[in-house]
């Protein structure tokens, strides 16, 4: 799969493409959980949401390394901060895709200064070229595991 196309208007319309049934091709998300999961990153990636690091400081350079490759995200993962029984915040789909937006207006507004950097437990003090590749292979995982 291509790398999706870092333009909201691009998320939000292959977003729009999944329902409450929409089935996962690999994983036990819903598409609704992958939505809010994909929310709960940018929140991170905006200062929100803190957690502490998982990688130690020697490594941060590897992982980012990785950011800047063609190789996807590995399939099935499990990380600390993105428990598999979190309840979801929204009664709908839609409602979720709305969150969304509003992150990722506050993502690039919080970036408007470009010393800006905000922690990932993975991956360490990213700036905003940094997160938007991690958004952006984050969001090809995700879209391919739901076919979008």
């Amino acid at each position: 799969m291509e790398p999706v196309e870092l333009e909201i208007t691009h998320i939000l319309g292959r977003m729009d493409t999944l329902n409450p049934n929409t089935k996962p091709v690999w994983g036990t998300m819903s598409a609704q959980r992958m939505i809010e999961h994909l929310t709960d990153t940018l929140r991170i990636a905006s200062g929100k949401d803190q957690f502490p690091l998982v990688v130690p400081e020697d490594k941060f350079e590897r992982m980012k390394a990785f950011l800047h490759s063609d190789k996807p995200m590995a399939r099935n993962i499990e990380v600390s901060f993105a428990a598999k029984e979190t309840p979801l915040r929204h009664e709908e789909i839609e409602l979720a895709i709305d969150e969304f937006l509003l992150e990722w207006i506050d993502f690039e507004e919080h970036f408007a200064d470009e010393n800006q950097t905000e922690s990932h437990p993975y991956y360490g003090p990213l700036n905003f070229d940094e997160w938007c590749l991690l958004h952006q292979k984050h969001l090809t995982h995700h879209f391919e595991q739901f076919g979008i």
